[in-house]
């Protein structure tokens, strides 16, 4: 196994798309649809990398960041996270990255550009 990513997104084609794509590529995949339920997991699961849209009911992306940079144990193990969003204002990207994101992706982006950001922010970490 190439890792556990844990996607959140609210649109259920993008969500099931991703999910497809990164389990072809060898990933253990888990799937949420809204922020509240997302930022949960990603605490509980301790996935190796968090795909994260902004737009999400609950909380948005932003949001979902923030608290998980600001938790001292979220701290500590420094989760990875690309912001796949549809979101493509250089102010968007700046609030982004100030909430800590490490790799910002703009929707449509194709499935190799997704499993390639998620190969290449793993072997990072």
């Amino acid at each position: 196994m190439a890792g556990r990513v844990l996607v959140v997104e609210d649109d259920p084609a993008a969500l099931q798309l991703i999910g497809f794509t990164l389990e072809s590529a060898g990933y253990e995949v888990i799937l949420v649809a809204n922020g509240i339920e997302g930022l949960r997991k990603a605490q509980e699961e301790a996935p190796d990398l968090l795909v994260l849209d902004l737009m999400l009911p609950g909380i948005d992306g932003y949001e979902v960041c923030h608290r998980l940079r600001s938790d001292p144990a979220g701290r500590e193990r420094r989760l990875p996270i690309l912001m796949l969003t549809a979101k493509s204002q250089e102010t968007d990207r700046a609030m982004a990255e100030k909430m800590g994101v490490d790799r910002y992706l703009c929707k449509p982006a194709t499935p190799e550009e997704i499993t390639a950001a998620v190969r290449s922010l793993i072997s990072q970490r």
